[in-house]
């Protein structure tokens, strides 16, 4: 994903795990317990890409644990 920072290509990329559809990020993790850097990082990918709904799963407990996450308009 490339970055634009006041009009500029900024040379770090970030690459999200998935792009779905063109408007949903999912972000996978395998930990014991989601932190809330987790949720931040799906957070700005989701501003960086414009998107409105994002997914946050972890595979690292006995159950899958996902948090769906939405951008409200104008943030």
């Amino acid at each position: 994903m490339e970055i634009l920072y006041k009009g500029r290509s900024i040379s770090k990329k970030y690459r999200p795990d998935f792009i779905c559809y063109n408007k949903i990020i999912v972000e996978l993790k395998a930990v014991e317990e989601l932190l809330p850097e987790f949720k931040a990082q799906t957070l700005n990918y989701m501003k960086m890409s414009n998107s409105k709904l994002g997914l946050l799963a972890n595979y690292g407990r006995p159950s899958l644990e996902v948090q769906r996450l939405v951008r409200l308009q104008g943030w």
